[in-house]
């Protein structure tokens, strides 16, 4: 086993928050593999980048050596997590939440070893508990201190409707701890005061409680809102090479470093070393290449990597793709106008010209609709003939 100093750093590395690293030192002294638990509700059939933080995260506790947990919440799943929400979710159907857990299987082992993972569904203990079992879980938490969660207390305040199995879902996710017997368990910065509730439920059942590790919210290609679909700035895990290549080669160098923590596996030496190049002028569009190209490799293939490197090469870099470019934001809407608010072109006039001509490109590729509308969220490379660029982000 890693020394216990060695773990943390690997451990704490682009983690927001660790509760409480006195206890998990404590744990790791007993020198036998920890059962390091994340649970996931499979409410959707693919996983984006921001997903996969918290499954990173549990990479790093496997090549560690610990136990790994991959919790699917196919009971938890049909209540609906309420985290973040100012509405009442609807729950999914049981078919639904089946089909979805067969693709997230299919999805993280790309992460995981599959044989160093045990998979759990939270539908083993629920079901068999009933209907006694469940009041007597409730009887362990107070209105008052599920109101305590801050957007509970919003959505009261407001006279927004709560329902009542929204109260039950901490406690369900508190109640998995204490099935599973984690020692530690990992989750968003929004999940805090539900991963509480297991410490809490695990006294209670006489189990040592939990330590929490959470992981921040991966900003989208953006650099500013979460990852999300909804707002199209997202990378999908099972999106085509070239456009995963694509889209994180359009971040921006800030960006990049953040997703190096929370995306790579590469050893933090090894990114401080990249850091320090990077600072005494080695051009960081060859770093985020490698960047580029492990993500690719790990949810495709290595030769996919390769391919979508030279793709890349023969679009951009072979077009002289400058490596001072401007990065600006501007509002989403007609290509024409954005190319215009973007200083490409002095009149939306003259970016139908240039559409018409086909002198303009969105990463690489040639515009040719003039009434394209370009989605708030996302970050595009645009082009305008040969030497007018723009690394654009849409609001």
């Amino acid at each position: 086993m890693i020394d216990i100093e060695s773990q943390l750093s690997v451990i704490k590395r682009g983690a927001d928050e660790l509760l409480i690293e006195t206890e998990l030192i404590e744990k790791l002294k007993c020198e036998r593999p920890l059962r390091i638990k994340a649970g996931f509700d499979p409410t959707a059939p693919d996983l984006h980048l921001g997903h996969t933080v918290l499954i990173n995260k549990l990479r790093h506790f496997q090549d560690l050596g610990h136990h790994i947990l991959f919790l699917i919440g196919d009971f938890t799943g049909m209540i609906g997590d309420p985290t973040g929400k100012n509405a009442t979710r609807p729950p999914l159907s049981r078919e639904q939440i089946l089909a979805n857990a067969k693709t997230y299987r299919e999805q993280v082992f790309k992460i995981l070893d599959a044989e160093k993972t045990e998979v759990c569904f939270n539908s083993t203990w629920f079901e068999p508990m009933g209907a006694a079992g469940m009041i007597k879980l409730a009887a362990m938490h107070t209105v008052a201190r599920m109101l305590e969660r801050d957007d509970f207390a919003k959505r009261y305040a407001s006279r927004q409707p709560i329902a009542i199995h929204e109260f039950l879902y901490p406690l369900c996710q508190g109640y998995d701890s204490v099935a599973m017997k984690a020692d530690v368990e990992l989750g968003g910065t929004d999940q805090k005061f539900n991963l509480l509730v297991g410490r809490e439920l695990q006294k209670h059942y006489g189990q040592a409680s939990q330590c929490v590790l959470m992981m921040p919210l991966l900003e989208g290609l953006d650099g500013v809102n979460k990852m999300s679909k909804s707002l199209g700035n997202y990378v999908g895990i099972a999106e085509p090479p070239k456009e995963i290549f694509g889209k994180l080669m359009s971040i921006s160098d800030d960006l990049m470093w953040r997703y190096y923590d929370l995306l790579s596996f590469r050893g933090n030496d090894e990114i401080a070393r990249l850091r320090q190049e990077v600072s005494d002028g080695r051009n960081p569009r060859d770093v985020k290449v490698m960047l580029a190209q492990e993500i690719v490799a790990r949810f495709h293939s290595q030769k996919d990597a390769e391919e979508a490197l030279a793709d890349f090469e023969a679009r951009f870099q072979r077009g002289a793709m400058p490596d001072d470019m401007p990065e600006l934001a501007v509002p989403a809407g007609p290509v024409a106008q954005v190319l215009k608010q973007a200083g490409l072109v002095a009149s939306t006039s003259e970016a139908m010209r240039m559409i018409d001509g086909g002198g303009v490109r969105a990463n690489g590729d040639k515009v040719a609709d003039k009434n394209l509308v370009l989605g708030a969220g996302e970050t595009i490379v645009l082009q305008v003939g040969k030497r007018k660029f723009a690394r654009v982000t849409l609001s």
